[in-house]
């Protein structure tokens, strides 16, 4: 009687096998999305007190499934042009926030926009920067602003 033949049988993996897929920087600039709440217009006796103090609200959504580190600047620089449209203002109090945002999660900055002036002003300053938090990057990604926000700010 014979034996069957043996055949060995052999185990190939692909040498490039894909790893976790990496973002696109479209995609990583578009991980958190940001919207400024205040008021169209507002107004202030600058005849009785010299600065006008409007209470802005930042809000950040994580569009991601993934946990996100966040860093917004509010030091914003104002361009020349902008200026002569619009003017500038200052954000009061903590000019740099850095918060860890989980999937889907949605974060509101309570601040504080100071104006000395009658005029229309662009709010829509603070950058955002955005990373995925298992990631090991050194600078995070700008995020995508949005529109121009407009504020007028009218004396009484």
């Amino acid at each position: 009687q014979e034996l069957p033949e043996t055949v060995l049988l052999k185990f190939f993996q692909p040498e490039n096998t894909p790893g976790p897929a990496r973002p696109t920087p479209e995609q990583l600039s578009s991980l958190i999305k940001t919207s400024l709440h205040y008021p169209e217009s507002f107004s202030h006796s600058f005849h009785q007190k010299s600065l006008c103090l409007v209470p802005v609200t930042l809000l950040l959504s994580n569009c991601s499934q993934a946990v996100v580190d966040v860093m917004i600047d509010l030091r914003h620089k104002t361009s020349p042009e902008a200026l002569e449209i619009h003017g500038s203002f200052t954000w009061l109090g903590q000019t740099q926030y850095k918060l860890q945002l989980k999937s889907q999660e949605v974060c509101s900055l309570q601040l504080t926009a100071c104006f000395v002036h009658t005029g229309v002003y662009n709010l829509g300053t603070p950058r955002v920067f955005a990373k995925l938090a298992d990631q090991v990057t050194l600078f995070e990604t700008s995020q995508q602003s949005s529109m121009p926000a407009l504020i007028i700010i009218n004396n009484i």
